[in-house]
């Protein structure tokens, strides 16, 4: 009784100890442990480019992981069995590989010390919320590639003619004259001069007594409303200014490094 005792106290110790390293691997590939890091690795790497690209994950990623990454080991032991990894070609892409990850490490690294500040966000956002202040316009227009055209569709406005009709029927521009020839609220800066000048001295309501010019046609331009320049609010474009100042941050960190080396080479730029 007392040797049986021992022996099953023998066993629930050996057991105790080899679950935890059960634990820590997920397979056994021809006696070999194949361990959970990888699979934890793998899953890691996928649900960041999932969330940068704002992709969903699907409901059985884990096991995926878990059959990828031990297919993966089966065909690695087959490739050394094989002798493969004494070619120079593996060689040769071991070492790409390996300078690849290692300057994406650099940059990684770079951008984990370097993050962009609220400070610097705000900034941004503040320069850009001047340059876009300031008036917008909403116009309709009849776009007509000769000037008599667009001299008798004046006249037939005054006639009493619609110009939203006119704009449908006679427009060459087809995506705002489906619209009656709207534009809708845009700032000067986004027209061709020719155009902007010309619209910004109407008032509303009133359209161009002659056709204007611009390197597209000739123009009929009516003016519907004005209004201050509407800008977002901070929170709604804080992402894109931080990904914007990133990659600035990081082009520069590049250019400084590059400029730095002592080379004979001769860059294309």
């Amino acid at each position: 009784m007392k040797k049986s005792t021992l022996s099953s106290l023998a066993l629930a110790a050996l057991l105790a100890a080899a679950l935890p390293a059960q634990a820590q691997n997920v397979a056994i590939v021809n006696g070999k442990a194949v361990p959970k890091a990888r699979v934890d690795a793998l899953l890691k790497q996928v649900q960041q480019q999932a969330a940068s690209q704002g992709q969903q994950l699907p409901p059985d990623l884990d096991q995926r992981a878990r059959d990828k990454v031990v297919l993966d080991e089966i065909f690695l032991q087959e490739a050394e069995k094989r002798g493969l990894a004494a070619t120079a070609d593996y060689k040769t892409q071991m070492e790409q590989a390996r300078a690849s990850v290692l300057i994406q490490a650099l940059f990684a690294d770079y951008v984990k010390k370097n993050p962009v500040s609220d400070a610097e966000i705000q900034a941004e956002y503040d320069k850009y919320k001047a340059q876009a202040s300031g008036t917008e316009y909403r116009a309709r227009h009849i776009l007509v590639e000769k000037e008599e055209e667009a001299n008798a569709l004046i006249k037939q406005i005054k006639g009493g003619a619609k110009f939203e009709d006119l704009a449908k029927k006679n427009s060459t521009d087809k995506g705002s004259g489906e619209n009656g020839g709207d534009l809708d609220f845009a700032s000067p800066g986004s027209f061709v001069p020719e155009f902007s000048q010309a619209m910004v001295k109407l008032k509303k309501g009133e359209m161009t007594e002659t056709p204007v010019k611009s390197q597209f046609g000739w123009h009929i331009i009516k003016l519907e409303d004005t209004r201050e320049a509407k800008f977002p609010p901070i929170e709604e474009v804080k992402p894109q200014i931080q990904q914007r100042l990133g990659q600035q941050k990081l082009a520069a960190f590049r250019d400084e490094v590059r400029a730095k080396a002592k080379t004979d080479y001769k860059f294309s730029n």
